[in-house]
């Protein structure tokens, strides 16, 4: 996994890696998780408590039993809700735009949002969330805008016990604090899928999460 021809988007990858990186080492309110493994950033209190409010009342909505990629279906691996907002509701909009503004990208790069919620006892085992190119399913998700660059999570309130995000490689634990833009490149400067992001949303022992998620893809999606 070292040329062009062996990595899908591996330029792109480079590219928008360059252009978020950027940004966010350029925002006095983004913090740098000091790893070398994995580029990750958080940024505080990034939605006011009424957002968070009124997004967890959406989730609660939309959500469904959450799914997996055709092939990768694991008994038990990802057992939340989940659902994608209507990209078309304005509050919607306004939220995802200050995600693309905060990491400098297009909208059009962006995934729909989805919105996540972990009862007591669900989890989402350790996954990536880049593409494998021996899949099944990258042959839609190459026509759908290519390799997911780039993953920007909100947390939406405080849980009670468990729910943190591990990064299973870094090392590192991150709790769930409303308000808070969590962010992670998925490839390496270089433009190469990086193994080192391997993450989980550990089971939530007492209480709910909620979250949301934007993903982004190399080029248009959709």
């Amino acid at each position: 996994m070292t040329t062009t021809t062996t990595v899908p988007d591996k330029d792109a990858l480079a590219r928008v890696g360059k252009m978020v990186r950027k940004r966010l080492e350029a925002d006095p309110k983004a913090y740098k998780v000091p790893t070398d493994k994995a580029e990750i950033f958080a940024i505080g209190e990034f939605l006011t408590a009424s957002e968070c409010k009124k997004l967890m009342m959406m989730i609660d909505i939309v959500a469904q039993p959450s799914t997996l990629y055709e092939g990768t279906y694991k008994d038990g691996f990802r057992t939340s809700y989940s659902g994608n907002f209507d990209g078309r509701d304005p509050f919607i909009q306004a939220i995802s735009r200050r995600i693309d503004d905060a990491l400098g990208l297009p909208t059009k790069l962006g995934e729909t949002m989805q919105g996540q919620r972990y009862m007591t006892g669900q989890q989402f085992k350790p996954h990536h969330d880049f593409f494998y190119p021996t899949e099944d399913y990258w042959k839609a998700e190459r026509k759908r805008g290519g390799q997911r660059s780039w993953t920007a999570m909100l947390f939406l309130n405080k849980v009670e016990k468990g729910g943190a995000t591990n990064f299973t490689n870094v090392g590192i634990n991150i709790e769930p604090k409303p308000g808070v833009l969590l962010c992670w490149n998925n490839a390496t400067p270089e433009g190469i899928p990086n193994e080192d992001t391997l993450h989980a949303g550990t089971p939530v022992e007492q209480g709910v999460k909620y979250v949301i998620t934007r993903w982004y893809r190399t080029r248009k999606w959709g």
